[in-house]
């Protein structure tokens, strides 16, 4: 994954009021965590922290008071509605540390024949992975499979010098088959049945 190099400020006032002074002038909060150093308060043009912010996982080099800082993304608060970045929370790394996060899963094939439903016990992979080598995603096929098939964490290639934060054997994908709409109209059957006698 490409680093994303972006400009910060640090911050030296605090609290609500500060917060929104700052994204008036379209600048987005944040706060580096890390390494056992005291956090680091600082403030990202909006724009260029949403375009780096696409990519799940990206690789931010951040330059502030002459001084360089590798950080990954570990929590995003949006605005609900209208989704613009409200603060960002980073975990500073270094080149050959080893960091947790989460990964997208992509699917590709068609299920086998029939009506079936894929359902996503996870949406993501909790994986370990060196924090310069962060894969973007995984992707599984489900290519031919039938009613009652699962996906383990355990069948998911994992790309190079990554490796599974989740148990082997917990349950990523299964294929149930789609229910019936019959029993509704049984179960209607009987409540007018019984409403007659």
């Amino acid at each position: 994954m490409a680093e994303v190099k972006l400009t910060a400020q640090v911050r030296t006032d605090f609290g609500k009021g500060a917060a929104r002074r700052a994204r008036r002038a379209d600048l987005v909060p944040a706060v580096i965590y890390g390494h056992g150093a005291e956090p680091q308060h600082v403030a990202i043009n909006n724009h260029a922290l949403m375009m780096a912010l696409k990519t799940p996982n990206a690789l931010i080099r951040l330059d502030f008071e002459g001084k360089t800082e590798l950080v990954i993304p570990k929590a995003v608060q949006r605005e609900a509605i209208r989704q613009f970045l409200v603060h960002v929370d980073f975990l500073a790394v270094k080149k050959g540390e080893k960091v947790s996060v989460e990964i997208p899963i992509h699917i590709e094939g068609d299920l086998a024949p029939g009506q079936h439903v894929l359902e996503h016990v996870l949406n993501t992979l909790p994986i370990e992975a060196e924090a310069t080598h962060i894969p973007e995603s995984v992707t599984i096929s489900v290519a031919g499979l039938d009613a009652g098939a699962s996906v383990l964490a355990k069948d998911i290639t994992l790309p190079s010098g990554s490796s599974l934060s989740v148990d082997d054997n917990a349950v990523v994908l299964q294929v149930v088959a789609a229910q019936a709409e019959a029993p509704a109209e049984e179960a209607e059957g009987e409540a007018e049945a019984g409403a007659e006698a």
